[in-house]
């Protein structure tokens, strides 16, 4: 909690200085397992016209994404999301000021997306969560990125008892292997997260 609590004071700190005409953006970025969600649960409620977005409520259909012919982590890297079409429809509009985003949701039960609306209100500080989040793509966008780095051992142990809808735990592992891991691994190796953060959570 004091952590939370310090977290508050510093992003408080950097939006006084935020002078543009737009909304403060603030990444929490981290690797499968690392607590983004729970951080983000706990900052918005202890700061002030908060708005939040999920990353992974923007994922695109599953036919996008698997059976593509390509190695299942690169499929999770560079298909789970239409990094463009969120760059357009996301980070632009949020630059641009504009007060009505129009963003597509998806529903895993249905594997369908559907169209929604956001508001934005004057002086909100948008708080956007999940995992690769300073891809090429989108890493220019952000005011203040805050990374949750988490020891593996951890962060393991905490997906793969987490994951169930994948089936039993031979298949958890197997399909984190083959997909998760070695797409976060290669995103470490190429867009080094870290070395952007202007915080860094050590978990």
């Amino acid at each position: 909690m004091a952590m939370n609590d310090t977290l508050k004071r510093e992003i408080q700190e950097v939006y006084k200085k935020h002078y543009l005409d737009r909304p403060f953006i603030v990444a929490i970025d981290g690797l499968g397992g690392a607590g983004k969600t729970t951080l983000v649960d706990h900052l918005k409620n202890i700061l002030d016209n908060v708005v939040i977005i999920h990353i992974d409520d923007h994922i695109v259909e599953r036919e996008s994404r698997y059976n593509t012919g390509h190695d299942e982590w690169f499929e999770y890297y560079q298909l789970q999301w239409d990094a463009n079409h969120l760059k357009e429809s996301l980070f632009e509009k949020l630059h641009q000021n504009v007060k009505q985003l129009h963003l597509s949701f998806y529903n895993n039960e249905e594997d369908t997306s559907t169209s929604k609306t956001i508001t934005i209100l004057p002086n909100s500080i948008v708080i956007i969560e999940g995992i690769f989040l300073l891809r090429e793509e989108w890493k220019v966008y952000f005011d203040y990125i805050i990374f949750l780095d988490c020891p593996k051992e951890v962060r393991y142990e905490r997906v793969l008892q987490r994951d169930t809808y994948i089936g039993v735990l031979e298949e958890r592992l197997k399909k984190y292997q083959n997909r998760y891991w070695l797409a976060e691994d290669y995103y470490i190796k190429k867009q080094n997260p870290l070395k952007f953060a202007h915080n860094i959570q050590r978990l």
